[in-house]
């Protein structure tokens, strides 16, 4: 008897021990892979948002050089008209527009003391494209050949009537703006779409070739 209860405990301690050690493996296997799906998924996550945040930063970082080398004189005119600093590429009509910036309007007027409309845009067109203009607007609508407001170019001409026919003019930059001497602020940039101005309005005109290649050989 004695005999029999001592290999019941045995029998009873084997069994626990036995069922203990097969349940702890399951355990430790389910949390086990649960850590490793866990991890797949986070892993697998990864990936995709380091390569958003590359573009993101790719992008700001490249915004940053682009910027930090432009000039002053592009960030002003950028502001002015409206445009992308980049786009501000030609720097010698910026540069003489700059220089003659706010110089006050006097008819007839070709200095820096004064100038007139039409003085301001043969000055410009002169000195940025090589082309000699007539001395007035209305020479100089006449010389130019007629084409689309929807077709403007950077360095066309835009003009108005302002005192009855062909008698104000500007030279069109780009996103509806133009530079001229008005009679009111001088050396400025405006905007066709401006109520006064799109109502007088007339026609814009680009130089005629001939002309071009008379004032070139001259």
């Amino acid at each position: 008897m004695k005999n029999f209860t001592i290999v019941s405990v045995l029998l009873s301690v084997f069994t626990v021990t036995s069922f203990t050690s097969l349940a702890q493996p399951k355990s430790d296997f389910l949390k086990d892979r649960n850590v490793l799906e866990f991890s797949s998924r986070s892993y697998a996550s990864v990936p995709q948002y380091n390569k958003q945040s590359q573009v993101r930063n790719d992008e700001a970082r490249s915004s940053f050089v682009a910027t930090e080398n432009c000039t002053s004189l592009q960030f002003k005119f950028a502001q002015l008209i409206d445009s992308d600093i980049e786009s501000i590429a030609n720097t010698y009509l910026y540069n003489f527009i700059d220089e003659w910036w706010a110089v006050r309007y006097r008819y007839g007027g070709s200095t820096k003391r004064g100038i007139d409309c039409s003085s301001f845009t043969g000055k410009l067109i002169s000195a940025v494209y090589g082309v000699e203009l007539p001395r007035t607007a209305r020479e100089q609508y006449a010389n130019t050949t007629r084409i689309n407001r929807m077709d403007l170019q950077e360095g066309d001409l835009v003009f108005f009537n302002t005192r009855g026919g062909v008698s104000h003019v500007g030279v069109y930059l780009k996103n509806d703006y133009f530079t001229h001497s008005s009679s009111n602020t001088g050396v400025t940039i405006s905007s066709l779409n401006d109520p006064y101005y799109s109502r007088k309005y007339i026609g814009a005109g680009r130089v005629n070739k001939e002309l071009k290649e008379e004032s070139i050989f001259e």
